[in-house]
């Protein structure tokens, strides 16, 4: 894949939800939002009123779920609600409640920080993504891949016409894109690469600590082992999206609800006889 070629046809607007993890304040998402109303669709942004990063596929069940519209954190013509619940909370309550009609697609980010492997297990980012997946909905998850990194014009423009390209060319159903972005401007960026999942691991995990009455706590506080061949199921000529991003190129990742194991059956274990 490289930067999808200039489409001089124009799409129709389309009605596009975003949610994201890093809350309503986040620059990510208000740049997104900003860039697909720029481009004429009609946008809903319903996102956590703070930050929830890592916090998974979590729904909160034991307390209620409040919203509150944030249109004024946005571009003219974007509706906002801020959320009290998780990224999924959020993209649940949007699709059932608050969007008067289902959405053409689902965005998630811009995030602060990349979702790169097994990572988005824990990312918020895609869980928010894969509501949408699992509704039957064309969905992306959109990462700029450094935490320091703020500058996400190039991000919102790329996942942008990643997205309606896609759907021009017929979006399959049970299909969640993880794009990921390195942070550079778009004249440094190689060429976009479908990308498998890397298989990420982490040193040092926990932080071991004590408070002043000598207890001791834990911040986890892994640092990710760069390790740029480890990739799990996919063709074997595709970079593992940790390799595609160390070489400044951004990565587009397929990835499916479906956790069924591919493997040889015959490697499974034994059942117990009674």
């Amino acid at each position: 894949l490289r930067f999808p070629a200039p489409n001089h046809e124009a799409m129709a607007p389309l009605r596009i939800v975003i949610s994201n993890d890093d809350g309503v304040f986040a620059d990510g998402i208000r740049t997104l939002a900003a860039a697909a109303a720029a481009r004429g669709h009609h946008v809903t942004v319903v996102c956590p009123d703070q930050e929830r990063s890592a916090t998974g596929h979590g729904l909160t069940l034991q307390t209620p779920i409040r919203a509150e519209r944030a249109d004024e954190l946005f571009v003219p013509g974007v509706t906002a609600w801020a959320c009290s619940g998780t990224p999924a909370d959020c993209m649940k309550l949007a699709l059932n409640e608050l969007l008067p009609e289902p959405p053409d697609l689902v965005m998630s980010g811009i995030n602060h920080g990349p979702n790169l492997g097994t990572d988005v297990f824990c990312s918020g980012t895609v869980a928010a993504a894969m509501e949408g997946t699992l509704e039957g909905l064309p969905s992306i998850a959109v990462s700029s891949a450094c935490f320091q990194w703020r500058q996400f014009q190039a991000a919102a423009d790329l996942a942008l016409e990643v997205a309606e390209a896609s759907l021009k060319d017929q979006w399959k159903d049970n299909l969640l894109l993880n794009l990921n972005i390195p942070p550079c401007s778009k004249a440094e960026m190689g060429p976009l690469r479908w990308t498998r999942l890397s298989v990420r691991r982490y040193e040092e995990q926990f932080s071991r600590r004590e408070d002043p009455r000598g207890r001791a706590y834990y911040w986890l506080a892994g640092e990710a082992v760069q390790d740029l061949e480890s990739a799990g199921e996919g063709p074997r000529d595709w970079p593992s999206d940790v390799a595609q991003i160390h070489r400044n190129g951004p990565s587009l990742t397929p990835i499916q609800p479906d956790l069924f194991w591919r493997g040889p059956l015959k490697d499974l274990p034994s059942l117990p006889t009674p």
